[in-house]
């Protein structure tokens, strides 16, 4: 080769090297400034909110407040979550929203806004409105949820946990036997003396701050256990509990600011007073203490630019109940054996009502004045005594039997439950049952599902295993399994373990799973 062609080709050489690095250096520096773009966008957490009517509009009945759904959009450009909250008792045909409502309303929302529907949280309060939900519930949703889409703003949040332990309790009573009670209007409570404990209560809210840029909040997501059936004063249709402690807190912040409640591990809570017969039942003074609470705590709850949505939802088996013919057996023995315990007595309501009366005010000398007694003291004489005797032996005998149908009301109400559920495990379930398990992540907020009504220890059971601090359990969530109780407590025979369809070991495979997802979330 020539000298000219070697010179020339070396400088073509160099030129095309030196081009070329050029090049690389011109598409790094671009793809670092798009990639830092892209990760500037993706730290800034957006989020939108709606709320909808879903209240019929042909119901007859008064109409204390109505029922919503109220729904948060999260984005940070690279996850999107959806929390949609709905007045109504249950996701499924006992929520009122039909079956697979979940399932065509995530699909509906993927199709068409392109959110994953693994993403998408859908939530009952837990309040009875089932009977008065919209026809066009799954329409009326769906727009709210494309309009939070299409308006998201930039927001900081901030997690806290408040805490509330004056408006609820735990409604099942530990017996003297072993066996627990569950405090309902269906049936009455046990004697006093029979009564010797009660169960935990979960008192802390789990909240979650949204702020604008201008430091206003946007929404307010708080997580509280309380069954929302106190009712109003009026016996109108109402929202309960999460109604009004939602309008206290939005009547208390900026306008436009949102509260979005999400039910906690409620199964065995209940309202306190939730039996008095002195004052009209109201739900509102109960729902104001909660927010309050809310309002409270948010004052300590600082927000900042944490971006981070994580979303992951696995479907597990759960055996079905197999007991449910040997409870329904030991039940009847039961009943067979107070049947037999009844005795006869001479008195009737009548003479009942007044000899109990003053029997247990006047328990020293309850047939006549006192001198009476000491007159026929003084002559040996006994009338009096041996009247008292008889009187009291006959009330103890009527108490015995009121007792004993007290019992029998008990044991009559939860054998129909049993033979409900155990026909509908026959006919619709099967031997095992689908559940599913979603957990969300918000900043430092962690929110794991349940499909049904946990009790408060599951509850507390998940707080405790989870490596995240701020973990709350949401129940009414993505499905209805019904209630679920502990596997000690279907030993008890009250009514969360009654109006169960799940095997005891379910309790097991939960919070087993709910670990090992947490633990490599």
């Amino acid at each position: 080769m020539s000298l000219f062609y070697r010179s020339n080709f070396k400088f073509t050489c160099k030129h095309i090297f030196i081009s070329l690095k050029i090049y690389l250096i011109l598409l790094l520096t671009g793809l670092s400034l798009l990639l830092g773009t892209i990760v500037a966008d993706a730290a800034q957490l957006k989020a939108g909110i709606a709320k909808v009517n879903i209240t019929r509009k042909d119901i007859n009945r008064l109409i204390n407040d109505s029922l919503y759904a109220r729904i948060l959009v999260l984005d940070n450009k690279l996850e999107s979550l959806v929390i949609i909250s709905l007045d109504t008792r249950a996701m499924g045909e006992k929520g009122g929203v039909g079956i697979n409502f979940t399932e065509r309303l995530r699909n509906k929302i993927q199709n068409q806004l392109k959110i994953d529907g693994n993403n998408v949280m859908i939530t009952a309060t837990g309040v009875s409105g089932e009977k008065f939900i919209c026809t066009d519930i799954e329409e009326r949703i769906f727009n709210a949820v494309r309009n939070a889409y299409q308006n998201l703003v930039p927001v900081n949040i901030g997690v806290g946990i408040g805490k509330e332990n004056k408006i609820t309790e735990n409604r099942r009573l530990k017996l003297t036997n072993g066996k627990e009670w569950t405090i309902r209007h269906a049936s009455p409570l046990p004697p006093d003396e029979e009564v010797a404990g009660i169960g935990p209560v979960d008192p802390e809210i789990g909240i979650l701050r949204l702020d604008k840029k201008n430091g206003n909040p946007l929404a307010i997501l708080y997580n509280f256990a309380v069954h929302p059936y106190q009712g109003v004063p009026n016996n109108g249709l109402t929202a309960d509990v999460p109604a009004f402690s939602s309008r206290v807190i939005e009547n208390n912040l900026p306008a436009g600011t949102m509260a979005i409640f999400l039910q906690g591990s409620l199964g065995d809570i209940s309202t306190v007073l939730y039996k008095d017969v002195n004052s009209p039942r109201d739900a509102e003074a109960l729902g104001n203490k909660l927010g309050i609470s809310v309002l409270t705590s948010l004052k300590s709850i600082n927000t900042s630019k944490n971006s981070e949505l994580k979303g992951i939802r696995e479907v597990i088996e759960i055996p079905s109940r197999t007991d449910i013919s040997e409870r329904i057996a030991s039940l009847e023995k039961e009943q067979e054996k107070l049947l037999r315990s009844l005795k006869g007595t001479s008195l009737n309501f009548k003479t009942f009502f007044p000899l109990y009366i003053t029997y247990s005010i006047f328990e020293e000398y309850p047939s006549y004045y006192s001198h009476r007694y000491l007159r026929e003291k003084m002559t040996d004489s006994k009338d009096l005594e041996n009247l008292d005797k008889e009187n009291l032996r006959n009330l103890d005998k009527y108490l015995r039997n009121i007792y004993a149908m007290e019992k029998l009301t008990r044991i009559q109400n939860n054998l129909s439950i049993l033979m409900e559920q155990q026909e509908r495990l026959a006919t619709k379930i099967g031997k095992t049952i689908d559940f599913e398990i979603q957990c969300l992540k918000i900043g430092d907020m962690v929110l794991v599902t349940f499909p049904g009504e946990p009790v408060a220890q599951i509850g507390l059971n998940i707080k405790e295993l989870s490596p995240f601090p701020n973990t709350f359990v949401t129940a009414y969530s993505n499905g209805d399994v019904g209630y679920s109780p502990t596997a000690e407590q279907y030993k008890t025979h009250a009514l969360e373990d009654t109006y169960c369809i799940m095997a005891p070991e379910w309790q097991y495979i939960y919070e087993q799973k709910v670990k090992k997802i947490l633990t490599n979330f």
